[in-house]
């Protein structure tokens, strides 16, 4: 079973939205002082490289 370009760039996506969503999670509430601020940047970062990824699918 070979995995495809949309595969691998639907399995990026999935993780990469994952990876935001924890970072995101750590900023609000692990960390209260500036380094909340820089895991929340970082989430949000993952999360727009996934919107990227995501659009890709079926154009490349």
């Amino acid at each position: 079973m070979g995995m495809n370009k949309n595969t691998i760039l639907g399995w990026a996506t999935f993780i990469m939205i994952i990876m935001g969503l924890l970072l995101i999670g750590l900023g609000a509430f692990r960390y209260s002082d500036v380094s909340g601020w820089g895991f929340a940047a970082v989430g949000v970062g993952f999360l727009a490289n996934a919107w990227v990824f995501s659009s890709l699918k079926g154009r490349l």
